[in-house]
Order: C-alpha cells, then structure tokens, then sequence
C-alpha cells in the first residue's frame, strides 16, 4: 500500500468483506460518511440494525495508540456515558483485514445541537465534566499531548515542504507561525501549570448528535492528554454560551477558571494544525477535491494575514 494512495484498494467490496469477516451478514447497503482523516462507512446487516465500520488512515497512529483510544471509549461507555464505543470480535476491538486496520461500532443517528440553547449548552457542559472525571483517573502513554509541536511545528513543516505553499509566501508564513507560536508559548507560561487529562480532543459541533433521549459523543480520533478547557471552547460560540457549558460542567465537576486564558492560544494552534493538516494529506485524492481553495495563493496570502491577527490579538 503505498503512502501516497493509502485508501486506493478500499474498495467496497473489500469493505463487505471486511464486515464478513466479523461474522456479521452485510446486504449489500453501504453509505459513504463524512471523513476525511480515515474512511467512515454505514454498512447495512441483515436482520440487524447497521454498524459504522471506520477504515483507520495508514501510518497515523499505532495500534497501542488506536488500542488506547478504544479502551478510554469503552471505559466511558461503562460509566454510563453516551459514548459510541467500538464492538468486540472474538476479544478485540481493532480488527485486521487485507492490509487495513479497523472497527466497527453501532450506528447512532441524531441531529446538531441547539448551541442557542442554555439547557442544551449546560446538559453538554455536565456530560464533558463526567467524561473528564473519567479522564482523570489515568493518562495516555501512547497517544500523546496537545501541544506546541504536535499542533504547531509539526504542522509548519508539512506546510513549508509541502506544495501548496506558495514559493514567494514561504518566508511570510514561516514569519507568521513562529511569531504566533512565542505568544502561544508566552500564554502558557503566563497561565503555569494545569492539570492534563485524557480528552475527546476534537469536541466541535459535529462530533455531538442529539436526540430526544439527549446527545451522545462521536469520534475519539483525536483523543490526547490536554486541559481541560479543550473539550469546552469549540462549543461556545461567545461568553454566554461558555458561562451555560461552565455552570453544567461545575455542578459535577470543578473547573479552573485559570484555563480560559489559554482558549485564544487554542484556537491559535488549532488555526496552524488546519493548514499544516491539509498540506501533509493532500496526495489524498479526497483533499483536493474537498479543499480545492488550498491550492490558491490567495488562500495562504488569507491564511498569513488571518495568523497575524491572532497575534495581534495577543499583544492588545
């Protein structure tokens, strides 16, 4: 399987057999979901209810690591949380089948949250201060931290030996990061230490689907130890919507105010990683079809003027 096409023989076929393999009886019925890291597929059973079968990107993480991701699901799960966990097959969770690792889960339909909604807002900011109880029994030794070089550095240089970049920019936007990334850095040391827990890690809007029982979470991909205020900001779209989260999270959990000063530093690094994350994948043919606009100069020239308003924002 070569790197540069790592989902080039997933065909759907090879996805059916995949779910044989587990036992299970496909119909036939496939549906192609939103992803674009990994490969997410609804696979219809046979006098069963579907299962969502998730192809895991070659070379991304190691099996201890996806291993991990899949424990801290499950341990979740047991605590009652609405967490869609993975299934077990003759004692596994990570499954092997020609060449591609995967799982299968069950499939849990819903809608976007109301992040209009106060109620709403605090019901989630209860269920994050549950999951991070649970995430603060133990750590990751595998899966790593959300941090300057993983979110940062890391993702400067796919930019900056990618292709996309503009030659004539690339002296601009090394210019643009590392001046970002002393005031990430200077943010961090101004706050001092905070606890570091296990975290979903990716926990935006998409990533929660509500239904008339309540919402439920999605998608572990990105869990790393972190703050947690992490599982928070991406949720709260102004100051009343994080007060609703906060007062939720606080009725089960203590929370360290001290760690909203680090939400612009966040969003800062998440800003860099986007980028950086679209130049490391773009021999992914799904890239350049869903983000065409990142082959535009003018897009980078936007992107380099958007880092140095967050720098801005941090010196006022």
């Amino acid at each position: 399987m070569s790197d540069e096409t790592p989902y080039a023989r997933l065909s759907p076929d090879l996805v059916l057999d995949a779910v044989t393999a587990c036992g299970l009886w496909p119909d036939g019925r496939l549906l192609a979901l939103n992803s674009y890291e990994n490969r997410v597929w609804q696979i219809g059973l046979e006098e069963a209810a579907p299962v969502i079968a998730k192809f895991y990107r070659p070379g991304r993480w190691s099996d201890a690591a996806i291993l991990e991701e899949h424990s801290f699901a499950n341990e979740l799960a047991d605590a009652e949380l609405p967490v869609v966990a993975p299934k077990l097959f003759a004692g596994r969770t990570l499954l092997h089948h020609d060449g591609f690792r995967y799982a299968l889960s069950p499939r849990h339909g819903g809608r976007a949250p109301s992040l209009e909604s106060a109620d709403q807002l605090e019901w989630l900011g209860r269920l994050i201060a549950r999951m991070h109880a649970v995430g603060a029994r133990s750590s990751f030794v595998h899966r790593g931290r959300l941090d300057r070089d993983t979110l940062i550095r890391q993702p400067m240089q796919a930019v900056l030996t990618g292709s996309l970049l503009p030659a004539t920019l690339a002296e601009r936007y090394r210019h643009a990061v590392e001046r970002l990334d002393r005031l990430v850095a200077a943010r961090f040391d101004a706050v001092g230490p905070v606890r570091s827990l296990r975290l979903h890690g990716d926990c935006h809007p998409g990533n929660v689907l509500w239904t008339d029982a309540g919402p439920h979470f999605v998608d572990l991909d990105d869990a790393r130890m972190g703050p947690a205020v992490q599982d928070l900001w991406m949720l709260a779209h102004d100051e009343r919507a994080m007060e609703a989260l906060l007062e939720g999270y606080a009725s089960m959990r203590d929370f360290d105010h001290a760690e909203l000063a680090l939400i612009p530093a966040l969003r800062a690094m998440r800003q860099v990683h986007y980028a950086g994350w679209i130049a490391a994948r773009w021999h992914d043919q799904a890239f350049p079809a869903a983000f065409p606009f990142a082959a535009e100069a003018r897009w980078w020239e936007q992107h380099i003027a958007d880092l140095h308003e967050q720098a801005n924002e941090f010196e006022e």
